[in-house]
């Protein structure tokens, strides 16, 4: 982060207070890093079973904007700390019948097609928003299933369109196939598909208003 230009003012590691790490500054809070070098921004490391209190201790300390970067944190943790998208509908006046995560790994259990397939049945989903990331065909073959099959209003957003080409995501589902698998495809697809596609996750909700 440092090599990249990132102004990194402090490490937050409780018990390892008076350390540097690059020349710079480790804290045993979030609130003494904010108190004392101004840190408005943080980006969380944790493993899985602990950021969501990172994330807490991160609001408490007065940090306006939290990244985590983990990977398998609990659903239910992003719901309480993390989980922009749900966020935004929500303070957009949208609820919410039914969250799932699904996950982009080779062996998973219900997969876009099946969600896709559950919320067109369910009398109480009025619109549906699909959520995806570079990687993987998930996102083209759920477009073609809502072309023929949904007929619910659908709006979508792709993650990682700024992905370096040939980077891929952090799990081994992500992978990019041929000329499928990109943000361009996908975006594509649900757009052939008649799914409008929110550059940012916080314009998922003017999309729902639109439909």
């Amino acid at each position: 982060m440092i090599d990249f230009g990132t102004k990194v003012v402090a490490g937050v590691t409780p018990g390892k207070s008076g350390t540097k790490v690059e020349g710079v500054p480790v804290f045993d809070s979030v609130r003494e890093a904010v108190h004392r070098r101004r840190a408005n921004a943080s980006i969380i490391f944790v493993p899985a079973p602990y950021a969501k209190d990172a994330a807490i201790e991160a609001i408490e300390g007065g940090i306006k904007l939290a990244v985590i970067i983990t990977e398998r944190i609990p659903f239910h943790d992003c719901l309480d700390v993390t989980y922009e998208i749900v966020n935004a509908m929500t303070e957009a006046g949208f609820g919410q019948t039914t969250c799932i995560g699904i996950g982009g790994d080779p062996v998973i259990g219900t997969g876009m097609v099946d969600a896709l397939a559950m919320f067109q049945r369910d009398r109480k989903t009025k619109r549906i928003v699909v959520v995806g990331e570079i990687g993987g065909t998930a996102e083209e073959e759920a477009a073609d299933f809502i072309k023929r099959r949904v007929t619910k209003p659908v709006v979508a957003y792709v993650a990682g369109r700024t992905a370096p080409p040939g980077k891929r995501m952090g799990h081994a589902g992500a992978i990019i196939q041929g000329n499928r698998g990109t943000a361009e495809s996908k975006v594509k697809a649900f757009e052939e598909a008649g799914v409008p596609v929110a550059e940012y996750p916080v314009d998922i909700p003017k999309l729902l208003a639109s439909t």
